[in-house]
């Protein structure tokens, strides 16, 4: 012990000797500034480094890392200190059982200097239950077009760890949700840290809203029997939390939106005699701190903008959320309903709202349809037991959003027929999916579906879309009736938006049963910074 202080003041010293010698004078401010001391280790996560940096001045430093001394990738910037204080930053992103370089760049008064390469090697995959992950470019004069970034993958199938892949399918990040457990969803924050919903069982008790960082480290955590007694502690919520689902938002202030469980008693619902209790859904604004500040409770609007006899997939399940939206034009919330076929606007208003359902979107919604802009009245056209809409762009009045279309018991006329799953094998219209993109203008209140890719495929729930910048379209086919290929549980595709769609990229996820509920491209494990291979 006595003698690494001893080396670390060595250490210490020689560094203060280079600062001094790159300045005028011993004390003024350096014309260019020293290269940081720097060290890497492991981390908890055997796919994750620790890298240390003392540096004399104050700014920020970020580490740059790869297979080869071209390096490649980087981390987002980070505050050091100065004083050769030691500032960590956590480097992910890396294949498991591989020799990666890395090296730090300073930036202090606008000056930059590397610090000098340094070599980790990454440990082996845990014996977690990781799906097969087959990528695939069946077209190589489209691999130029390929959208930079790496994959979300969310299983929902117990035990199976959150992850992120490359684009060739290896795993480069994951966290272990324990025994029994998985992430229903996982995202980023602001912050850098991985938010996820950690769950046993859907619709219930148990689930808990982890915060950790790229190492696995547990920030804070909340569990809903907390939250249970915090919202009846404070008072004034009409609610009672049965468990987080399906999805979660981050507000540009730092709050998250959850999505929550809740039950209510009815009487001789149409079709159902006797006391039904029925699953809603219920959207909790936690502050900051993770206090409860806001609530919103389906069950509130029945007759005022929801029908509770309007059970499109029968009850007790009525509303089934899925997804939610902040839509910073206005501050207010979409929230996709998938039992109801519709996605709606809740007047929220940055947490001053209502909680007011504004207007539906969907088949008997509030919309006048258009197909390119043609007018139609084709039930069809709708989007049915949706899932995953995504705003691409506002500019006043008009949102560009993306939905993905299920297809589950989709109305095909005016008459009220339905599609059947192609398992059934009978003649009548089998369901499809769909990816979808809608220009929904709230002040004609017109929406018009400006491109959709029918697939040969029905996938019967989850799935996800986004539209990249280079105009392609990624989405999730999850659980199809009929798979593309054996075994097939998810299919991820980037695909051209041409007239005749091609296929740019591919990732199958493998076996059977192993569900992607969301499996999406993010630019990287870094907000602000963009890996392109």
């Amino acid at each position: 012990m006595k003698a690494t202080r001893f080396a670390m003041r060595a250490i210490l010293a020689m560094a203060v000797a280079v600062a001094c010698a790159l300045t005028v004078a011993c004390g003024a401010g350096p014309t260019t500034p020293p290269a940081p001391i720097v060290a890497v280790s492991k981390s908890q996560n055997p796919l994750v480094a620790n890298v240390t940096v003392m540096t004399s001045c104050a700014g920020q430093a970020m580490v740059e890392f790869g297979e080869d001394t071209t390096y490649g990738r980087t981390t987002s910037w980070y505050p050091v200190s100065g004083n050769f204080l030691q500032s960590s930053i956590l480097v992910a992103g890396m294949k498991a059982s591989t020799l990666y370089h890395m090296r730090a760049q300073l930036n202090c008064g606008g000056a930059q200097t590397p610090s000098q390469d340094m070599t980790f090697t990454t440990g082996p995959l845990p014996a977690l239950a990781f799906p097969t992950v087959t990528v695939s470019r069946p077209n190589s004069a489209l691999s130029t077009s390929e959208n930079p970034g790496i994959e979300s993958v969310d299983i929902t199938i117990a035990d199976t760890p959150a992850f992120f892949t490359d684009r060739d399918g290896n795993p480069i990040w994951y966290y272990d949700n324990g025994k029994g457990q998985f992430a229903f969803p996982f995202k980023m924050l602001a912050n850098g840290h991985m938010l996820l919903n950690v769950t046993g069982f859907i619709g219930e008790g148990g689930s808990t809203l982890t915060e950790v960082d790229l190492a696995g480290n547990v920030v804070r955590s909340l569990n809903i029997f907390t939250l249970q007694h915090e919202m009846a502690t404070i008072g004034g919520f009409d609610l009672v939390p049965q468990g987080f689902h399906h999805d979660f938002v981050e507000l540009p202030n730092g709050h998250i939106i959850a999505l929550v469980d809740c039950n209510k008693n009815f009487t001789n619902l149409s079709g159902y005699p006797g006391t039904t209790q029925v699953v809603g859904d219920g959207l909790v604004d936690l502050d900051q701190n993770w206090n409860p500040v806001w609530a919103w409770n389906s069950f509130d609007y029945v007759g005022n903008g929801l029908d509770i006899n309007r059970h499109l997939g029968g009850l007790p399940d009525w509303t089934h959320g899925n997804a939610i939206l902040y839509s910073p034009e206005d501050g207010n919330l979409l929230f996709s309903m998938r039992q109801q076929s519709w996605v709606v606007k809740i007047d929220y208003n940055n947490g001053g709202g209502t909680g007011n359902i504004l207007w539906h979107l969907g088949y008997q919604g509030d919309f006048a349809l258009t197909v390119g802009g043609v007018p139609t009245d084709d039930p069809s056209q709708w989007f049915s037991f949706q899932h995953f809409p995504i705003i691409l762009s506002q500019n006043g009045s008009e949102t560009t959003l993306g939905i993905w279309d299920n297809g589950n018991d989709r109305v095909l006329n005016a008459a009220g027929a339905q599609c059947i799953n192609p398992l059934a094998g009978t003649a009548f219209p089998s369901c499809y999916s769909r990816p979808l993109i809608f220009q929904v203008d709230e002040s004609s209140m017109v929406a018009n579906i400006a491109w959709a890719d029918q697939l040969p495929y029905f996938g019967i729930f989850g799935g996800n879309i986004n539209q990249f910048s280079n105009g392609n379209v990624e989405f999730d086919l999850n659980d199809p009736a009929i798979p593309p290929s054996p075994s097939v549980a998810s299919q991820v595709q980037e695909i051209t938006t041409t007239g005749t769609p091609q296929v740019v990229w591919q990732m199958n996820i493998t076996p059977g049963g192993e569900f992607a509920y969301r499996a999406l491209r993010v630019p990287s494990l870094y907000n602000g910074v963009t890996w392109l291979h």
